[in-house]
C-alpha cells in the first residue's frame, strides 16, 4: 500500500498546545461555556476538528485530569518545602495563681511575677537533612513531568473516543441513506408488480411476495434512524455539552466529515518500537520509577543526622517586676542537631517498604512495555484485516448494481422472474451497506492503530496558521 502523509497537527503539537492548555488553567479555574455557544454548535455542520476541540475543552475526563494537574502542583509546592527557610513566629500568655509566685529568701525580698509573656520571630533552615533537600527537587520535577505525562494520556483516550464516536454518526447516516434506497427500490418493484397484476400479466402471489419484502425493508429503516439517534447523542457526550432543553429524542446535529479510508503504511517492528518510545503511559511509569527510587533516598535519610541553623529575635516581660510593661528583648542565632541513633527500627521498615514497591514499580513498568506491545500486536492485525475487508468490497456495489439492472431488464422481458429481481436488490443493500461498514472499520481501526503507537492527532484537517 503507498504511504502517504496524513494531513493534520502532529501529535508533539498536539502534546504542547495541552502543555499550554495546562499553563493557562493553572491559573484560574475553568470556566463555564456560555449557553449560546453550546446551541450555537448545533446550528452548523460540525467537523472532526471542530469536535476534537470541543471536547478538549468540555470532555469531562480531560477537566477532572486539569484539575489533577492543579492538585499535583499543591504536591510539588510540598515535596519542595524542605529546601525553604522557615519563618515562625511564637508567643504565649500565662497567668499563674499568686500562690504558685516564689520569693526568693533575702533581705529585701524580690517577687516573681504572676504574669508572663514572650514573643519569638525565627528562621530557620534545613543545611543537611541526609539526602533529603536534593531529593525533594528531583521528586518535584519527576512529580510534574509525571501530571503532564497523564493529561497526555487523557487526551489520547479522548481522541480516540471522539475520533469512533464521530464516525459511528457518519456510519449511521449513512446506513440510513442505503436503507432509504432500499425501501424505494422495493417500492417501485411493488408499483411495477401491481401494474402488471393489473393487467393480468403476473399472479397475486407476486404483488404478495413484493408487499413482504418491502414490509421487512421497513424495521431495518426504522432501526438504522435510531442508531443514528443513538450515536449523536454519544458524541455529544463525548464532547462534555449538555444539550438544550428543547432538543427532544433527535439531535439537530449534522457532520461535514466523510468516511474517507486514508493510505497508511508502517511495518510492525517499526509500530512496536515507536509504541515503547513515546507512549505516554509507559513515561508515567517511568516517573513513578523515578520517584520510588527517591522514596528509598527519603527513607535512607532517617540513619543520618538532621541539621539546621536559625536566627531570630525575641521580648519577654522581666522576671522582676510585675509591671509587664517592663521587658527584656534581643536576638540570637545558633545551630541545632539531631540525630535517632536507635529508632525501634522504625527507619528499617521505611527502606525496606520503599525498597519493595520499588521493585514493584520496575515489575510495571515491564508488564505494561509487554502489554502495550500486545495491544500494538492487535491494532496491527485489526487494521491489516480492516484494509483488506475494504479493498475486497470496492467493486462488489458496482457489480451489484449491474446485476439488479440485469435481473430487471430480464424479469421486464420474460427471461428472468421476480425472484431474481428481489435477490438482486437485497444483494445491492447488503453490498452497500458493507461498503460503509467496511470504511468505518477501516478508519476505526487506523485510529486505534495510531492510539496504540502512540501517534494519533486529527487527520484530514488543514493545520490552522
Amino acid at each position: 500500500m503507498e504511504a502517504r502523509t496524513v494531513k493534520g497537527l502532529p501529535w508533539k503539537g498536539i502534546a504542547a498546545g495541552c502543555v499550554l492548555l495546562v499553563a493557562a488553567i493553572t491559573g484560574r479555574a475553568a470556566e463555564a461555556i456560555p449557553t449560546n455557544e453550546v446551541s450555537g454548535w448545533l446550528n452548523k455542520p460540525l467537523s472532526l476538528n471542530d469536535a476534537i476541540e470541543m471536547a478538549l475543552r468540555g470532555n469531562a475526563n480531560i477537566l477532572r485530569s486539569k484539575a489533577d494537574i492543579e492538585a499535583n502542583q499543591g504536591i510539588v509546592l510540598q515535596t519542595r518545602a524542605i529546601a525553604f527557610p522557615v519563618l515562625r513566629n511564637t508567643g504565649n500568655f500565662t497567668a499563674n495563681d499568686p500562690g504558685l509566685t516564689e520569693q526568693f529568701p533575702r533581705i529585701i525580698p524580690i517577687s516573681q511575677p504572676d504574669q508572663r509573656w514572650n514573643l519569638n520571630l525565627q528562621l530557620i533552615q534545613s543545611v543537611y537533612e541526609g539526602g533529603r533537600i536534593q531529593s525533594a527537587f528531583r521528586s518535584a520535577q519527576l512529580s510534574r513531568e509525571q501530571a503532564l505525562l497523564q493529561y497526555q494520556t487523557t487526551v489520547a483516550d479522548t481522541l480516540l473516543e471522539v475520533y469512533t464516536a464521530y464516525y459511528d454518526v457518519l456510519l449511521a447516516a449513512q446506513l440510513i441513506g442505503v436503507q432509504e434506497a432500499s425501501v424505494k427500490l422495493l417500492g417501485k418493484e411493488l408499483s411495477d408488480t401491481q401494474s402488471r397484476f393489473e393487467a393480468g400479466t403476473v399472479p397475486r402471489f407476486n404483488v404478495l411476495r413484493a408487499e413482504v419484502e418491502l414490509a421487512n425493508a421497513k424495521p431495518r429503516l426504522i432501526r438504522a434512524r435510531n442508531a443514528l439517534r443513538i450515536a449523536k447523542n454519544n458524541l455529544a457526550t463525548g464532547l462534555g455539552y449538555n444539550l438544550p432543553t428543547n432538543v427532544v429524542e433527535d439531535i439537530p446535529l449534522q457532520l461535514s466529515g466523510k468516511l474517507e479510508p486514508v493510505p497508511y503504511d508502517v511495518s510492525l517492528p517499526a509500530a512496536i518500537g515507536k509504541a515503547l518510545a513515546t507512549r505516554p503511559e509507559l513515561g508515567v511509569l517511568r516517573k513513578a520509577e523515578g520517584l520510588r527510587r527517591e522514596q528509598i533516598v527519603n527513607a535512607k535519610s532517617g540513619y543520618k543526622p538532621s541539621v539546621q541553623v536559625f536566627g531570630g529575635y525575641g521580648a519577654r516581660n522581666s522576671n522582676f517586676s510585675s509591671d509587664l510593661s517592663e521587658q527584656v528583648h534581643g536576638w540570637s542565632t545558633g545551630v541545632q542537631f539531631s540525630w535517632n541513633w536507635f529508632d525501634g527500627f522504625l527507619t528499617k521498615g521505611r527502606v525496606q517498604e520503599a525498597r519493595a514497591l520499588h521493585s514493584r514499580s520496575i515489575i510495571d513498568l515491564d508488564d505494561t512495555g509487554r502489554r502495550i506491545e500486545q495491544e500494538v500486536r492487535t491494532a496491527y492485525s485489526n487494521f491489516i484485516e480492516a484494509n483488506e475487508v475494504l479493498e475486497s468490497q470496492r467493486k462488489v456495489q458496482e457489480q451489484a448494481e449491474e446485476a439488479l439492472r440485469l435481473a430487471t431488464a430480464r424479469n421486464e422481458a420474460g427471461t428472468g422472474t421476480q425472484l431474481d429481481v428481489l435477490s438482486a436488490q437485497t444483494a445491492l443493500t447488503e453490498a452497500r451497506s458493507t461498503q460503509v461498514q467496511a470504511s468505518r472499520d477501516y478508519v476505526v481501526a487506523l485510529s486505534r492503530l495510531q492510539r496504540a503507537i502512540g501517534e494519533l492527532h486529527p487527520r484530514g484537517v488543514e493545520k490552522k496558521d
